[in-house]
């Protein structure tokens, strides 16, 4: 069985990003998306998403490059002086993993994220982290603690195999690094042992904010066996707050509509799905839906 997760992260990041979610969902082949609940947007991402009942949410925890979710006097060691998370990853992570003042200010901010999110009133699909910072075993461990009481199923682990990459494109970067393998194998054998479910390959690292129609394609005619998510950073204009430097956000959202996209999934015997729907039985999960016609 080939199944396959399709999902947007930034979902609430802006306008323009909701937009893309919508459209991709109501005639793509986007199938979830991560939300922002500290995003500019994110209260009409919510008002989407209750709207477009087939298309499951989940919590995209950011830690980084954005502003928290609690006030920022509350976390103070976590942001900079103009309130905004600190941008220096490594320095930041150090720090979490050394200093108990550092954990319990991290501790609160992943709270209360999920509170946020809870309060939205939508089903938990699955959590994942802006920049995979949930990699990072400090975060990993709180959000399992954390999130087991807010409904956490489903959580993303970023490995991406390069063997794939490079039958669509014999020079494509390689992958998953060696670095970010480990720490992604660490964090499989976390999940398993805490019965939370993860898919067995993740496709959008390599070609972050770059995959094109062709790429998504190849992505769909090479998707190895198991489950899969692939996922991506639509958006219907390059211009709002915070987007990043380079990402292709409208070619994207023309691969999630393309016809050849669609017809590929459709007669390639890929059971599109959610996080929801590949749970494990004894999570209370089934199969995948086959694919369906965009709503």
């Amino acid at each position: 069985m080939r199944g396959l997760i399709v999902t947007a992260d930034d979902f609430g990041a802006a306008h323009e990003v909701n937009d893309a979610v919508e459209l991709a969902h109501r005639e793509g082949i986007l199938t979830a998306a991560s939300l922002m609940v500290g995003g500019s947007a994110a209260a009409d991402a919510v008002a989407r998403a209750k709207d477009m009942p087939r298309l499951r949410v989940g919590l995209h925890l950011v830690l980084v490059e954005g502003r928290p979710t609690l006030p920022a006097a509350a976390v103070p060691d976590l942001v900079d002086a103009d309130g905004f998370f600190r941008t220096n990853m490594v320095r930041a992570g150090i720090a979490m993993f050394l200093l108990p003042r550092v954990r319990r200010q991290l501790a609160a901010e992943i709270e209360a994220q999920f509170e946020a999110f809870a309060a939205t009133g939508l089903p938990l699909d699955h959590v994942n982290a802006h920049k995979h910072f949930h990699l990072h075993p400090t975060i990993a461990g709180l959000i399992v603690r954390i999130g087991r009481r807010f409904g956490l199923n489903a959580m993303r682990v970023p490995y991406e195999p390069a063997s794939v990459l490079r039958q669509i494109e014999p020079e494509a970067p390689a992958g998953s690094s060696l670095v970010v393998r480990l720490w992604a194998d660490r964090l499989r054998k976390r999940l398993a042992e805490a019965g939370i479910f993860s898919p067995d390959q993740v496709f959008g690292l390599a070609w972050s904010g770059a995959i094109t129609t062709a790429r998504l394609k190849g992505l769909l005619k090479h998707l190895p066996d198991g489950v899969s998510e692939i996922y991506l950073h639509p958006a219907t204009a390059a211009d709002f707050p915070l987007a990043a430097a380079g990402y292709r956000y409208a070619e994207e959202l023309s691969a999630l509509i393309s016809s050849q996209a669609i017809d590929f999934a459709k007669n390639n015997a890929i059971r599109l799905g959610t996080f929801g729907d590949f749970l494990p039985p004894a999570n209370g999960g089934k199969v995948g839906p086959a694919f369906a016609s965009p709503v």
